[in-house]
């Protein structure tokens, strides 16, 4: 029965099989050092050339398989069974879990060879260029480092799991294929062949979906979703991420920032307790007073920047609810429309009725603010949402305000303004940005180094070759043509 490579803690003198990879290998006159990798770390394998046997139950001598191991390269996949013994004195390796043992070979047999790879897999590989790391993932996958990082990629997401279920919170899956609506960045669209002519969009977020969820009563909502933006090249982002998606009923802004606060404080304490929290009560900036102090609405408030496990987090809140665009010569909202306005009544800013929010938005637009928030860790945004404008007259005017007709505004977001007439509950959520929040906490410089499969920077999957061209017949069942660059059919 198979063990795993770090098994053999404690094992000594037991027989042991033993799967894995090629990782190094070492000459020593009469004996043949393998280091075997596997899942769970490295393990020296000894070769002697002296006589004994090996795999498949015929009898050998130790030369045959000492020739036979004699012939493992890099990467190669093996099966290999032996007893396992400690170290020789001053020969232990303390960097590796299993240093102080090996195991003595008695069999081996090679399982598949593999072809030199196209660069080195030893290392962090961070001088290795991005593009033949992304054109060969699966191989840059097997360095330490990005194993590590998936390892607690998926430790955070679990956690997160757990803490919001013991809080009665409901993970529900909202759908992929969705409806086009404006929420800020372009609408990956997705025809739909058996309706000629119409599309679906992927989700920029769940945000409807998990708005509807509120109005249906399950009150506490959580979601690991996957996103995607059809966005120009832009640092370090991908076209498609994942984040926390939450949603909470019967409310208000400090419910939420309360939750996250007390999440991440929770997390990092028991998954990364090496790391130093600023503040652990999350300073809240108005984000007027951030913009001008720090010039940047993501401020980096560590105490010492050079310190990689110090993790200062804040609130921003108090955003404009609009911002104007020059271009479409009209006010758009900055995070949005769904966000509850803040107007100023009687000196005091406050949700308004619409129309409250008709008179104030008639005379200065720019003075409106919203109950929006955003988290922000050592300089990034790594979350935001907001408390959501539950009343449909209210929401009604706002999507007016931005320009939109009635009967836009009917055709695009008809069904979130009908289910608001059937109760619904005063709401807020936010979303949190996972891949970001785990690059920060591995101390990694970009989010591809902790997603698995990720696109380079202008939305290309080099391994899989995509996007790609499809077959003629593909589109035709989808009545859709190419145009060529001329710009003719």
């Amino acid at each position: 029965m198979r063990v795993l490579s770090r098994d053999i803690v404690g094992a000594e003198g037991k027989e042991v099989e033993l799967y894995g990879w090629v990782d190094t290998r070492r000459d020593h006159g009469k004996l043949i050092f393998i280091d075997l990798r596997d899942r769970s770390g490295i393990v020296q394998l000894v070769f002697p050339a002296e006589s004994g046997s090996v795999s498949g139950g015929n009898p050998k001598n130790r030369v045959e398989l000492y020739k036979l191991a004699d012939t493992l390269r890099p990467e190669w996949v093996i099966k290999m069974s032996g007893k396992v013994q400690k170290r020789p004195k001053g020969m232990d390796n303390p960097k590796l879990a299993t240093g102080n043992f090996e195991v003595l070979a008695e069999t081996l047999e090679i399982l598949t060879q593999a072809e030199t790879p196209p660069f080195d897999l030893a290392g962090d590989g961070y001088g290795i260029g991005e593009e033949g790391r992304m054109r060969h993932r699966y191989l840059d996958l097997r360095r330490s480092r990005l194993q590590a990082n998936l390892r607690e990629r998926a430790r955070v997401i679990k956690f997160i799991r757990d803490f919001l279920s013991a809080k009665d919170f409901v993970e529900v899956e909202t759908p992929i294929l969705g409806k086009s609506t404006p929420e800020g960045a372009r609408d990956y669209l997705v025809p739909a062949r058996l309706h000629p002519g119409k599309f679906y969009a992927l989700p920029q977020s769940p945000q409807q979906y998990k708005q509807l969820l509120m109005v249906a009563g399950l009150e506490r909502y959580f979601q690991i979703a996957r996103c995607f933006r059809d966005e120009d090249t832009r640092g370090d982002r991908q076209p498609e991420f994942t984040q926390l998606d939450i949603e909470m009923s019967f409310i208000e802004q400090d419910d939420i920032l309360n939750l996250i606060e007390e999440l991440y404080i929770a997390l990092i304490e028991k998954l990364y307790p090496d790391k130093k929290i600023t503040e652990k009560n999350f300073p809240r900036l108005n984000y007027a007073e951030t913009m001008e102090r720090y010039g940047s609405d993501k401020p980096d408030l560590r105490r010492g920047e050079n310190n990689p496990n110090e993790l200062a987090f804040a609130f921003i809140v108090d955003f404009p609810m609009f911002e104007w665009r020059d271009v479409e010569k009209r006010w758009d909202a900055v995070h949005h429309p769904f966000t509850l306005p803040k107007v100023k009544i009687n000196s005091k800013y406050q949700a308004p009725n619409s129309k409250q929010f008709k008179e104030v938005f008639k005379e200065n637009p720019a003075e409106i603010l919203a109950y929006q928030y955003d988290v922000v860790l050592n300089g990034y945004e790594i979350g935001g949402g907001s408390i959501r404008t539950h009343k449909p007259d209210l929401l009604q005017a706002v999507f007016e305000a931005m320009g939109n007709k009635p009967g836009d505004v009917k055709e695009k977001f008809g069904h979130m303004l009908e289910a608001f007439e059937y109760g619904v509950p005063p709401h807020g959520g936010i979303a949190s940005g996972l891949d970001r929040f785990v690059a920060i906490l591995q101390g990694e410089p970009n989010i591809r180094e902790v997603i698995a499969f990720p696109k380079t920077g202008d939305g290309r999957d080099l391994m899989m070759d995509a996007p790609a061209p499809v077959e003629e017949s593909q589109l035709e069942e989808l009545h859709i043509k190419i145009k060529n660059t001329t710009g003719d059919e």
